[in-house]
C-alpha cells in the first residue's frame, strides 16, 4: 500500500477528494497532512479520518499528540522515517526548499488549476490563476498534475484534463468548473502511481493505461 503525505494550505477539497475516492481505498494510506499554516480548514478533514497533522514554518502552535510545528529539515526526517512513498501538494502554496525536493525526487506531485505551462509560476494560485485565464479570453482551461521541482510549476507534466470555459462569465465560474476536474484528475493520477504506471523515461513522463 502506498504511504502518502498530503500538503495543504487551505480548505482541503482535494484532500477530501483523495480520502473519499473509492479507487484509492485499497491502494494508499494517507499517513500525514501538512500545512504551511498553524491551522487551516483541511486539518479538520484530517481529524475526521484520524490522520496526524503537522505545521511547517517558524510560528508557534500548541502541541498535542503527534502534532507539532516543524522545520523543513525536521519534516523531511519525519517523512523519511515514516517511509512515505508519495507527497501530494493539494493546494500547498509555499515553495519547497531545494534540498527537500531532491530528497524526494520524482516522489512529489502537485495539482495546478490551469493547463501548464500557461498560467503558472510565482503568485499564480487560486483565484489569481482564474483571473488571468479569464482576462486572456482562453476558451478552455483545466487542471495539471506534475512532478515538483525546485521552482513553481515547472516540473514535468504527468496528466492534464480540460474543461470548456468559452461561455464562462467570471473567474469564479471558471474556478468552479476547474475544481470539478481537479477532484477527478488527482485521484486518477495517484491511482496510476500506486499501480506503478507512472515513470520517467528518456526525460519524459510516461503513463501506462
Amino acid at each position: 500500500m502506498l504511504a502518502v503525505a498530503v500538503l495543504v494550505s487551505g480548505r482541503g477539497s482535494n484532500l477530501r477528494a483523495i480520502l473519499n475516492s473509492s479507487k484509492l481505498q485499497d491502494l494508499i494510506k494517507v499517513k500525514a497532512v501538512v500545512s504551511d499554516k498553524s491551522f487551516c480548514p483541511a486539518f479538520d478533514i484530517a481529524k475526521e479520518f484520524s490522520i496526524p497533522t503537522y505545521s511547517v514554518g517558524k510560528f508557534t502552535r500548541p502541541l498535542g499528540g503527534k502534532e507539532g510545528t516543524l522545520s523543513f529539515d525536521a519534516l523531511q526526517n519525519l517523512l523519511l522515517t515514516s517511509e512515505i512513498n508519495l507527497l501530494v501538494l493539494a493546494g500547498f502554496l509555499k515553495l519547497l526548499p531545494p534540498d527537500f525536493v531532491r530528497a524526494f525526487k520524482n516522489r512529489i506531485i502537485n495539482i495546478h488549476p490551469a493547463l501548464l505551462p500557461s498560467f503558472g509560476g510565482s503568485g499564480m494560485y487560486g483565484i489569481n490563476v482564474h483571473n488571468a485565464v479569464f482576462k486572456s479570453s482562453a476558451k478552455v482551461s483545466g487542471a495539471t498534475v506534475h512532478f515538483v521541482d525546485e521552482t513553481y510549476d515547472t516540473g514535468k507534466i504527468i496528466a492534464q484534463r480540460c474543461v470548456d470555459i468559452s461561455d464562462a462569465q467570471s473567474p469564479e465560474e471558471i474556478a468552479e468548473r476547474v475544481l470539478v476536474i481537479e477532484h477527478q484528475l488527482l485521484p486518477d493520477v495517484i491511482e496510476k502511481i500506486a499501480l506503478g504506471k507512472v515513470f520517467v523515461k528518456d526525460d519524459r513522463v510516461v503513463v501506462v493505461s
